[in-house]
């Protein structure tokens, strides 16, 4: 009987999208999509295509959306100085809502019933893929294999996988030792050994972070150049997006910078504990921050400041595309055009230092903050502010 109705599937490749592929096929008598979207993660194109094309899979579409990951969703993000729980910089989270915006869009494209994705039933994606399923459409059916099939373990997986001549890489035979998610803004490990948070993190589990005792015994520099809150120079050579969030995990993870080991509140209401490595992202973090303290006034930066624990939050529960996250951009971007200049950083075994700061803006007086005598601030009007604010003890 032909297949009419069509299934998109966020399909990795690997073991347990596979898996969930089949299970689709036996379970919806569906035509299955294989939908993934390149967002700079390691992936082996051909491999992904060989896998699929083994399950019977017609229609298999690899999306580059690369630049437009950093532009649009990791630079907005960055412009919020946005952590989450005061370490976390939100490497998977921010990467959610563009996969669930342009799975839709493939849905749409070839007219299909459903869109499928196979994050566990104890985890956050499940939500922020389900929340950008919905934005962009309501009305296609959500199908979370997790949540609703009757494999349970690790060694149903594998049982299924062989049943149906699924390859099994040798490292998931059993239990996989750790759940990796990576893609250009940074690597997240989670599992086993790293899920009693009295266990260390072994080194080997570290993928694009050199450990600091093993960097370079000499400091490197490097010069990031911003305009209108955005950067986009590197050392004076301009760069798109993409290759310049490259060049700064090349250049941060090289110097042990860019490690979190944290303990974090899930939406769901559980505690998980990870290792993330955020190299590009931190050294922008640091830079962007130094560059608006040159060039923005105190009550827009400290607006920021009051708001970002809230925008962090809400883009690690999905809610990238709620009214309230587009409200807290616009106080964000209010002053976008005045964060102009470039930061200069020292990177030495996993420390960050400021070395200089460079703008045209005139946000910061040389004039007014010197020990030197001028006549640029009025001493005098000091004693009347410090007796408004001595009324407010009261």
């Amino acid at each position: 009987m032909k297949k009419n109705k069509k299934i998109v599937l966020a399909y990795s490749g690997g073991l347990d999208t596979s898996i969930i592929l089949k299970w689709l096929q036996e379970n919806y008598d569906s035509e299955v999509i294989a939908y993934t979207a390149d967002i700079g993660q390691e992936m082996d194109q051909k491999q992904i295509i060989k896998n699929a094309r083994k399950l019977g899979v017609k229609k298999i579409i690899i999306n580059n959306l690369k630049n437009t990951f950093v532009k649009e969703y990791v630079f907005p993000m960055i412009r919020s100085h946005a952590i989450y729980e005061g370490v976390y910089l939100l490497g998977t989270s921010i990467a959610r809502p563009l996969i669930a915006k342009d799975q839709i869009k493939v849905a749409k494209k070839f007219k299909a019933f459903a869109v499928s994705h196979g994050s566990t039933g104890k985890g956050n994606d499940q939500v922020r893929f389900e929340l950008g399923y919905h934005y962009f459409g309501p009305k296609i059916k959500v199908i979370a294999p997790w949540r609703i099939w009757k494999l349970k373990s690790r060694t149903d997986l594998i049982n299924y996988a062989k049943k149906h001549n699924i390859p099994i890489p040798k490292d998931k035979k059993g239990a996989p030792p750790f759940s990796v998610d990576d893609n250009l803004f940074h690597t997240s490990t989670e599992g086993k050994v790293l899920e009693n948070p009295k266990n260390s993190a072994p080194e080997f589990i570290f993928q694009r972070t050199t450990s600091p005792e093993k960097a370079p015994n000499k400091p490197s520099y490097i010069s990031i150049g911003f305009k209108n809150s955005d950067p986009v120079s590197i050392n004076g050579k301009k760069l798109n997006p993409e290759k310049l969030l490259d060049k700064l995990n090349q250049v941060g993870g090289k110097n042990g910078v860019g490690r979190v080991d944290l303990v974090e509140n899930r939406f769901i209401g559980i505690k998980s504990r990870g290792v993330y490595e955020t190299p590009g992202g931190t050294l922008l973090l640091i830079a962007h921050r130094a560059m608006e303290s040159v060039t923005l006034d105190k009550d827009t930066m400290h607006k920021k400041d009051s708001i970002m624990p809230r925008y962090a939050e809400l883009i690690y529960n999905g809610y990238w595309f709620s009214k309230e996250r587009f409200k807290l951009q616009k106080i964000v971007d209010l002053k976008k055009n005045k964060v102009n200049g470039s930061v200069k950083l020292k990177l030495y075994k996993g420390n960050v230092t400021i070395q200089s700061r460079i703008t045209k803006s005139s946000a910061y007086s040389m004039k007014k903050v010197s020990f030197e005598e001028n006549k640029t601030f009025n001493k005098s009007n000091v004693e009347r502010f410090i007796n408004f604010h001595k009324k407010k003890l009261k």
